[in-house]
């Protein structure tokens, strides 16, 4: 394919994904491009669809993929990023994978290359070498298959990373969470007016009119009937409700509405935030002919908690989907004790080979738990056992595999961040006129090149 058709197959597949939500807001699309064009590692993580197209296409590769391999309930956007931390429904704080608006079921080998890829293009703009770049995917990789292998067996396994067993940066980034309470978010969102708490107006929170507070609280009262009951640790009064527009890169456009619980007393520092967000089709499920997955869920809210729940062991208590104004919706906290894993302060080259070793342990865990042990019949088999089988007769080629991928799509992923930025600041994405700056917020006219 030469550079020309690539850059036409990049618009094409980014007009096909986008293009209905582009129309309806052009502005959220157009900040959302705006920050997927800061760098290759940002445009990737936009980018899905691109990838699965690439998957499904010019680097479809079967290899390691059986009937059973084939079909794993997969994190579906596995990239460097989505990992950090949360409170489990046990009390405790675990880093894990975090993110699951893309879950699906599919094959297990297009997470870790989805992962492996975005490695190399976080130790690429690290200015870190190609044998580098090389040794932190085979550390992952041979981690991941070490926990798979030892979870086979039944000993060994490192277990979920947590204060008792994590170190170096993973640590740091746990007890940073530690550090965190449910009385410094409720101060970050709300205010207290007339005794009582309510969301205050920041900038991005709006009001709702009484027929939207309406059918929330309908939707509300749905969803409390998807979401197990015996774990949920506080009250169902719901106090305040606001809209938030959608403004990071995965969510352009999408409306989503916070709802402030009152807590298990009648202190107000243990209300409780929930957030109901729109669901959309994942990426990897266009690329995925699958009738018994896809008949499987209600909608895509469904499909978005039934994945975090089968991914995440003791996840999220509040976890749960409904329907608001006929579209699927995902429900969850807004979670106190969140702390992401930030890469631009991991660096030395010890540190670094030390986090692929932890997130390969993670990504095992997180493939092992949506099995036949779980309460889940979509995927009714052991997937570790499956997973094994299928690289054991030539487990150096799987890892070689993985490496060979990472190199081969970071290049070309940093190529089509720069097709992208050069069609994006040219108005040659239909539909989109941006203004120079970045950091406008008002919105954007329809227009560009026709």
């Amino acid at each position: 394919m030469t550079e020309q058709s690539r850059a036409s197959y990049v618009k094409d597949v980014l007009l096909r994904e986008f293009g209905a939500a582009m129309a309806l807001d052009p502005g959220a699309f157009c900040r959302k491009f705006h920050k997927m064009a800061a760098s290759p590692f940002a445009f990737y993580r936009g980018s899905a669809s691109l990838f699965y197209a690439d998957l499904a296409g010019a680097y479809a590769d079967g290899r390691f993929l059986d009937e059973r391999t084939s079909r794993i309930w997969i994190h579906g956007d596995l990239h460097a990023e989505n990992f950090g931390t949360y409170m489990n429904s046990s009390g405790r704080l675990v880093f894990n994978v975090t993110d699951f608006d893309e879950a699906y079921v599919g094959p297990f080998s297009w997470d870790l290359k989805r992962f492996t890829a975005s490695l190399a293009l976080i130790a690429y703009a690290k200015a870190l070498s190609d044998d580098t770049i090389t040794e932190l995917v085979v550390t992952f990789a041979r981690s991941y298959l070490s926990e798979l292998r030892a979870l086979v067996a039944g000993s060994g396994a490192v277990g979920p990373i947590g204060l008792g067993n994590a170190g170096g940066v993973l640590r740091r980034v746990l007890q940073q969470a530690r550090l965190k309470t449910r009385a410094g978010l409720l101060e970050s969102q709300t205010m207290i007016t007339a005794y009582d708490r309510r969301f205050a107006l920041t900038h991005g929170v709006e009001p709702v009119d009484d027929a939207t507070e309406i059918a929330v609280l309908r939707a509300f009262d749905h969803y409390l009937k998807s979401a197990p009951a015996t774990n949920r640790p506080v009250s169902t009064t719901v106090k305040d409700i606001k809209l938030r527009k959608g403004v990071g890169i995965g969510s352009a456009g999408l409306p989503s509405y916070s709802l402030l619980l009152e807590g298990h007393t009648q202190a107000l520092e243990n209300d409780v935030i929930l957030y109901v967000k729109q669901a959309q089709v994942p990426a990897v499920a266009r690329w995925i002919d699958d009738d018994r997955v896809r008949a499987y869920f209600e909608h895509q809210g469904h499909r978005t908690a039934e994945s975090q729940r089968a991914l995440q062991a003791y996840a999220d208590p509040w976890v749960g989907h409904t329907e608001l104004f006929g579209v699927g919706q995902f429900v969850a906290e807004v979670s106190p004790y969140a702390a992401d894993l930030d890469w631009s302060e991991v660096n030395e080259r010890e540190d670094l080979a030390g986090v692929a070793a932890d997130l390969g342990r993670a990504v095992a865990r997180m493939h092992s738990v949506a099995d036949d042990e779980s309460h889940h019949d979509l995927v009714d088999f052991s997937t570790e056992e499956a997973i094994i089988a299928a690289v054991d007769h030539d487990e150096s080629g799987f890892v070689r595999h993985l490496v060979e991928f990472a190199h081969r799509y970071g290049a070309q992923a940093r190529e089509d961040h720069q097709a992208f930025v050069d069609m994006f600041r040219n108005n040659h994405l239909l539909g989109l006129d941006h203004p120079a700056s970045a950091e406008t917020t008002a919105p954007v006219r329809r227009g560009g090149v026709r």
